[in-house]
């Protein structure tokens, strides 16, 4: 059996989302629609955070908490740090908010503080406008040496840089759904991949890092067509095979908006539907919110390729669906008679399961953004 997971920092119809998708192989593909880079032995590690008041079974399983990920990241830092985050607050005061759970986040700015003053270079893209006003994380990295865009989105697309990503050294490799927020540490459910000695993927990873940052700049524009530095040969119909913990795997990044997507890149609807069309027993989709409406936009539009490819494995190849969806203060209600449409197709008679869930908080997480 293939086993093919997608990492995201993903809401429906975000205008900026990053991803990776990668695969466990049994049988290699050919050599015409497989890349092979088996020199780089990587290593991966699933990556997780969750609230700290939340109940969990001691049977339970448990991936790498976020904290230590990120600190084992920065303790192999020797030249350079790259980050894409859509926004920081690394420390309670950024909120106001006097909270001991903000800890693990200081202590976050002060390990990335102290490897500026051993003179590493650190590179990061952020999104303007914010909803967070009062973060001084940047401006004291800013101070002490680092290098800062702020990527103008609502100009360029009208949304926000929704990626989350570090690349250390070009060859180790942090990507998930968390930003650079001590809340994402202690406080909420996230959930990321930690890659390490993979060069070769970070190196095309490092390329939709330059998509963001050569754009933060007065004005800017999105070039049609892209310069071909930031084409890629990666991609969904020609993956790159890697060594994942000694196993033989193919991978591949993708981009969106479309036109974030220069030559080679795959877009992100396209990786999406491809993991669920490609589902032989499950697909098991955890997310923030679920709306197969251009949710963001007034008056809101139909926008239903996601929705109609869960229904179709469903119901005519019998895969089994479970969605886990957050429910926040904030969200909107309408979101549930979406969720009540999907799991009214379950028929036990015809062997069709979509099961969904939500997960609820029982406070407001100091007004916590996606």
């Amino acid at each position: 059996m293939v086993f093919r997971l997608i990492v995201v920092a993903w809401l429906f119809l975000v205008l900026m989302i990053s991803l990776m998708k990668f695969s466990t192989v049994i049988t290699v593909k050919n050599d015409s629609t497989v890349l092979h880079n088996l020199q780089d032995l990587c290593n991966f590690q699933l990556v997780e955070s969750l609230p700290q008041d939340m109940p969990y079974g001691p049977n339970s399983s448990a991936a790498k908490p976020l904290y230590q990920a990120w600190m084992e990241l920065l303790n192999m830092t020797h030249e350079s740090i790259h980050v894409v985050s859509y926004y920081w607050t690394l420390t309670g005061k950024d909120l106001d908010v006097n909270d001991t759970s903000s800890q693990q986040g200081e202590e976050i700015l002060k390990k990335l503080e102290s490897l500026l003053s051993e003179n590493i270079s650190m590179f990061i893209a952020t999104s303007v406008p914010s909803k967070v006003y009062h973060s001084t994380d940047l401006k004291v990295l800013e101070g002490k040496g680092a290098h800062v865009k702020w990527v103008n989105f609502g100009h360029l697309t009208h949304g926000v840089l929704h990626t989350k990503f570090w690349i250390v050294d070009r060859k180790h490799i942090f990507l998930g759904s968390p930003n650079v927020d001590w809340r994402a540490l202690t406080q909420v459910k996230e959930v990321g991949v930690l890659i390490s000695n993979c060069g070769s993927l970070a190196n095309d990873l490092w390329k939709t890092f330059q998509t963001y940052w050569d754009l933060g700049v007065p004005n800017a524009t999105i070039p049609f067509p892209w310069p071909s530095n930031y084409s890629t040969n990666i991609n969904r119909r020609k993956p790159l095979e890697v060594q994942f913990n000694g196993t033989t795997t193919k991978a591949y990044f993708s981009a969106s908006p479309f036109s974030f997507c220069p030559e080679g890149r795959t877009f992100d609807l396209a990786a999406v539907l491809d993991v669920i069309n490609d589902a032989e027993e499950f697909v098991y989709v955890s997310m923030m919110e679920y709306f197969p409406t251009s949710h963001f936009r007034h008056p809101p539009r139909y926008w239903p390729p996601i929705d109609n490819a869960l229904r179709r494995v469903a119901v005519s190849y019998n895969v089994h669906v479970r969605l886990l969806i957050s429910c926040w203060i904030h969200t909107v209600p309408s979101m549930f008679h979406y969720l009540k449409s999907l799991s009214v197709l379950t028929n036990p008679h015809t062997n069709v399961t979509i099961d969904v869930k939500i997960f609820i908080l029982e406070r407001d997480i100091f007004g916590m953004l996606n």
